[in-house]
C-alpha cells in the first residue's frame, strides 16, 4: 500500500482500480473489508473517516507526550474498528427502537406492553413493535398466533400479512399461519380487516379465512384460547392445519398416507402427551397412526 490515504479513499468509494488491486494484496484486507461491511449497514448519524482521523491525531499530538506516533495500516484498523464500535453502540442504545420477540417450536412466551397491554405468544409465532411510537401509535406486526389482553387506550392495530385487527381495549386470539388466518373475539369488539372488507365480531364470534376463501365459523363459549392451556382445538378446521399445530407442539414430521389433507377435523389434543394427542386426532377420523422417532404417519386403516 502507498500511503493510509488509500485506506481512507477507499472508505469513501474514491480508490481507483490500480490503488484497489494494490490494497487487496493486504494482508488485513479482510479486517478492512469486514469493518466497511458493518459501517455501510448503520443507521447511525454519518462519521467522516477523514475528519475522523484528523481529530484522533490532533488529540494525541496535544498530549505532552513526546512521543511521535506512526499512522501505520495496523494503527488506522485499530481507530476505524473503534469508530464502527462506537457507532454501533450508539445506535443500539440511542436509535433502535424496534423490538421483537419470537417464540420456538413447543414454547409460549407472556409479554407485557409498555401500555400494560399483555400478549402471549403461541409456539413458532414473532412479533414486533416500535417502542418510541407506542404511547401514540399502538401498532404490532404478527406471524403465527398470539392472544392478546389489550388495555383500553387509543386504537390497538395488529397487522399480519393476511389482514388487520383494530380494537380500543378488549381480549382476542388472533393466529396467522400458511393458508390460514383466524381472529376470535372474547371481550369486547374486533374490527378485522381482510381483503380491503370490514368485520365486527363481538364476544364469542369468529372469522376465519381458509386458502383465501371465507368460512363461516360456529359461535363458541370459551373465556380463553384452548393453546394457553396445553391444549389445540379445532372445529372444522382442514386437517393439514390439525397436522401442522401437532408438529409445532411436539416438534415432530407428520406425513399423510392416503389421507385427503383438507379433510375437516372437529376435537382437540393435548400438548402433554404425544400419544394421547395422535389417538385425539385419527380415532374420529377413521385413521392410523405409526411412529419412527421424531416422524410420525398417519394413513388408513
Amino acid at each position: 500500500m502507498k500511503n493510509n490515504k488509500d485506506i481512507l479513499k477507499w472508505f469513501e468509494n474514491e480508490l481507483g482500480e490500480e490503488e484497489f488491486s494494490e490494497l487487496k494484496q493486504s494482508e488485513n484486507f479482510e479486517t478492512l473489508e469486514k469493518i466497511a461491511h458493518y459501517a455501510k449497514h448503520m443507521k447511525a448519524p454519518e462519521v467522516n473517516p477523514q475528519d475522523a482521523l484528523m481529530a484522533f491525531k490532533k488529540r494525541n499530538l496535544n498530549k505532552k507526550s513526546p512521543k511521535v506516533i506512526d499512522f501505520n495500516f495496523k494503527t488506522i484498523i485499530k481507530v476505524a474498528a473503534i469508530l464502527v464500535v462506537m457507532l454501533t453502540s450508539s445506535y443500539f442504545l440511542f436509535f433502535n427502537n424496534d423490538l421483537s420477540f419470537e417464540t420456538e417450536i413447543a414454547q409460549t412466551e407472556t409479554l407485557t406492553l409498555p401500555d400494560g397491554s399483555e400478549v402471549i405468544l403461541n409456539a413458532a409465532s414473532n412479533l414486533h413493535y416500535n417502542k418510541k411510537e407506542w404511547a401514540s401509535h399502538r401498532f404490532l406486526e404478527l406471524e403465527g398466533e398470539a392472544f392478546f389482553k389489550v388495555q383500553k387506550g387509543e386504537k390497538f392495530t395488529v397487522n399480519t400479512s393476511s389482514g388487520t385487527v383494530q380494537v380500543l381495549g378488549t381480549q382476542f386470539n388472533v393466529k396467522r399461519r400458511v393458508n390460514y388466518f383466524e381472529v376470535q373475539c372474547y371481550e369486547g369488539l374486533v374490527a378485522v380487516t381482510y381483503d380491503k372488507k370490514t368485520v365486527k365480531l363481538p364476544p364469542g364470534k369468529s372469522f376465519r379465512v381458509v386458502n383465501n376463501t371465507i368460512q363461516l365459523v360456529d359461535d363458541f363459549e370459551a373465556e380463553k384460547p384452548s393453546w394457553m392451556q396445553n391444549e389445540s382445538s379445532f372445529n372444522k378446521v382442514p386437517l393439514r392445519e390439525v397436522v401442522s399445530e401437532l408438529q409445532r407442539q411436539y416438534n415432530i414430521n407428520v406425513k399423510l398416507e392416503n389421507v385427503e389433507e383438507d379433510l375437516l377435523f372437529k376435537g382437540a389434543f393435548t400438548h402433554e402427551n404425544l400419544e394421547i394427542a395422535l389417538k385425539s386426532i385419527t380415532i374420529p377420523l377413521d385413521l392410523n397412526y405409526k411412529i419412527e422417532g421424531k416422524h410420525v404417519v398417519l394413513y388408513r386403516k
